[in-house]
């Protein structure tokens, strides 16, 4: 697919004789070249299958009475900008739609785009309203007096179709049908073009998806499995699949299938999947003769809440307990001379895995090597491949889930939160009533568990703009995390050098002695336990911390006493908070480390690497984590 970054758009291809979407530089059956369309970057079109079918056909009928024009016709999702979920609708090779999810009142909206317009102004039985006027009208509010005849029954916020004599196009009510002809503002007009003949597709279905796209396909999965069986040819490892139970990772199995003749999967189980996936990950391992490795995390998530709050897009924590630290333990037991594994990562995905190369290492497991075969694929070439291989898939996905992860992710949309407590009222009760009780206890509103603004640490823009529309305060009334409390800024100390003072106020799971082997990752440590103080001396500067939370640090330099005051900070709130993943314990050079109850140090072997802080989830988070 083109894409033109200047404007924000992507060039798709359609094949009008198929009706279907073309992936590659022509259609596999008929040869055409296809005939292009736009959508919106990044354009990582998706099929619309399953119960998500239904979903946009209700849509168009409960807006025009009508879904005859989307009747056995391939439909395609491509994901856009919004608060939730938000998607341009694909039928007949023009983007005719979007749908977007409105997290207040917890419904799916449909939004008419032009060639929507187009198509569905014959067949549509109602809100349909015909205008008078002159001159331009696109992006115009009209008045009810310029309204000629109104067809069916509407809201004010529902789409309608806009006719001016031999023009249509999509526009949104303003009023309620029955008041549009006595309002000033009845009616806002978003297109108003001379009505076009667009192609309609023949009916179509994946076995046309797959027919019209199977020269690309090939060719996709032929240049993954070389890139493979190069890299392979050149170890002498073991070969893993990383086998989360979503497609992309069951597409790098096909590929490393093809590739390789032994293949183990690893799947995480974080205690919070979905009973689907986990039948699905096993039968699929059974079905085909597969051996399974399954890390688990038990109840680690479960552990850790009450410390930690909710997850967030921008604090996921739970990723480093309940993923990366059972992982980690898994393939240093299994694979302790390393493994090849492959995995589903995209760079389509976000933003992050934009520049994801074949071969990428984690440096919190130094044992594994991971390829990442399909990371320049599209969603839907994706699907594609699945269904060209015949590969079970998670049943999830027929359900209206775009992603499949943790039940509770705060990575999932709201929508699909909905699609949970369809499907899985139980375990929708019980996380909305810990969203409620954790609510209460820092005293916010509900709507920061109904609405859903939990999922985020620093709400975006968006968001903000839902809060304050609804007069929304969502500052914390009372704090629960570790609270610092700066008595003194770093300030000209009288005996030379620049000073700070704190008191950082942490629940004490540990005693004082968890805190000396925090520290001593940072330079050498003087340790009271009578009196619980520790002193940490680095190169040039001094910290002491006390039982009591009270932090005093001098420095040569003002940076450097606001530095070794983070550290030293950060150090108590690694102590008290360790979650004992294990991450820093496997990944330390010297062999250092242990976990005994939380951290502990051996301070003959620490060479002070630093490698252990930036392997920590808690150091990581800090500022999240501190309630000031």
């Amino acid at each position: 697919m083109a894409r033109n970054i200047a404007h924000g758009k992507v060039e798709g291809r359609w094949c009008d004789g198929c009706g279907t979407l073309i992936l590659g530089k022509k259609c596999s059956f008929c040869g055409s070249a296809g005939r292009g369309f736009e959508t919106n970057s990044p354009g990582d079109i998706r099929p619309c299958m399953g119960d998500s079918i239904g979903v946009v056909k209700e849509l168009f009928r409960r807006s025009f009475g009508t879904d005859e024009p989307l009747s056995g016709r391939m439909i395609f999702f491509n994901k856009i900008p919004g608060e939730d979920r938000a998607d341009e609708i694909i039928a007949h090779g023009e983007v005719i739609g979007a749908v977007r999810f409105d997290p207040r009142d917890s419904m799916l909206h449909l939004e008419l785009r032009q060639a929507g317009a187009d198509i569905f102004a014959v067949p549509a039985t109602k809100n349909i309203v015909d205008i008078k006027g002159s001159g331009h009208l696109k992006g115009k509010v009209i008045a009810g007096a310029e309204v000629l005849e109104v067809t069916g029954d509407f809201s004010a916020g529902d789409p309608i179709i806009v006719r001016k004599g031999k023009k249509v196009g999509p526009g949104t009510a303003l009023a309620d049908s029955r008041d549009v002809r006595s309002s000033e503002r009845a009616v806002r007009v978003k297109d108003l073009d001379p009505t076009e003949c667009r192609p309609i597709s023949p009916t179509s279905g994946r076995e046309e998806f797959v027919r019209s796209n199977k020269e690309h396909l090939k060719s996709l999965e032929m240049n993954a499995v070389s890139d493979i069986k190069s890299f392979v040819s050149k170890k002498d490892a073991p070969v893993t699949v990383s086998f989360s139970g979503g497609k992309d990772s069951l597409a790098a199995y096909g590929v490393a299938s093809k590739a390789v003749k032994e293949i183990t999967l690893l799947f995480i189980d974080t205690g919070l999947e979905f009973p689907e996936t986990s039948e699905y990950v096993e039968e699929f391992a059974s079905e085909n003769n597969l051996k399974l490795l399954k890390a688990s995390a038990g109840n680690a998530f479960w552990e850790n809440v009450d410390i930690f709050g909710p997850p967030a897009k921008d604090f996921r924590w739970c990723c480093k307990v309940c993923k990366l630290g059972p992982i980690t333990d898994l393939i240093s037991k299994e694979f302790p001379k390393g493994t090849i594994t492959v995995e589903g990562n995209r760079m389509l995905e976000s933003f992050a895995r934009s520049d994801i190369g074949f071969v990428s290492k984690n440096p919190f497991v130094p044992n594994q090597t991971n390829l990442n075969p399909v990371r320049a694929w599209s969603a839907a070439e994706i699907w594609g491949y699945i269904w060209m291989k015949g590969l079970r898939y998670n049943p999830l996905y027929d359900r209206d889930f775009e992603r499949i992860g943790c039940y509770l992710c705060a990575s999932c949309l709201a929508s699909e939160w909905k699609n949970t407590e369809r499907l899985h009222p139980e375990m929708y009760g019980g996380w909305q009533e810990y969203l409620h009780k954790h609510a209460d206890s820092k005293g916010l509103p509900s709507e920061y568990a109904d609405i859903g603004f939990w999922r985020w640490k620093v709400l975006p823009p968006k968001m903000i703009q839902i809060a304050n529309e609804m007069s929304l305060d969502l500052r914390p009334k009372r704090e629960t995390g570790p609270a610092v409390k700066m008595m003194k800024g770093a300030s000209p100390c009288t005996a030379g050098g620049f000073s700070m003072e704190a008191v950082i106020d942490v629940p004490a799971k540990r005693d004082f002695s968890f805190v000396e082997d925090s520290l001593s990752v940072i330079g050498e440590v003087k340790y009271s336990p009578e009196f619980e103080i520790a002193l940490l001396k680095v190169k040039r500067g001094r910290s002491k911390l006390f039982g009591g939370g009270q932090i005093s640090v001098t420095a040569e330099t003002m940076k450097e006493a606001e530095r070794l005051f983070e550290r030293t900070a950060k150090a108590l709130i690694r102590a008290e908070m360790c979650t004992e993943c294990g991450i820093c314990a496997k990944g330390c050079p010297k062999k250092a480390i242990t976990i005994n109850g939380g951290f502990r140090v051996d301070q003959k072997k620490c060479i002070r690497c630093g490698k252990c802080e930036r392997s920590c989830m808690v150091m990581h988070y800090y500022d999240k984590i501190r309630s000031a």
